[in-house]
């Protein structure tokens, strides 16, 4: 599984956006989206939120692998 605030962190820097930004939409201190790049795993409603200001599907690529695991086991 991927390190989904790594993935974040990733794609606020690819989008070009600052720290700061992304807390003034969460509506949240910018500490809290260091906290968020280091966490390996996020509540889900977290990650549908950040999803959709950065407008990007993060869960994609969980489904990915999860669909690999599960033909794996066929």
């Amino acid at each position: 599984m991927e390190h989904i605030g790594q993935v974040i962190k990733q794609e606020l820097e690819r989008q070009e956006r600052t720290v700061v930004w992304l807390a003034r939409k969460l509506s949240c201190d910018r500490s809290n989206i260091y906290r968020i790049f280091q966490k390996e795993s996020i509540d889900t409603n977290l990650l549908v939120r950040i999803s959709v200001i950065l407008q990007y599907d993060f869960f994609a690529g969980f489904s990915d692998s999860i669909r690999l695991q599960l033909h794996q086991q066929e």
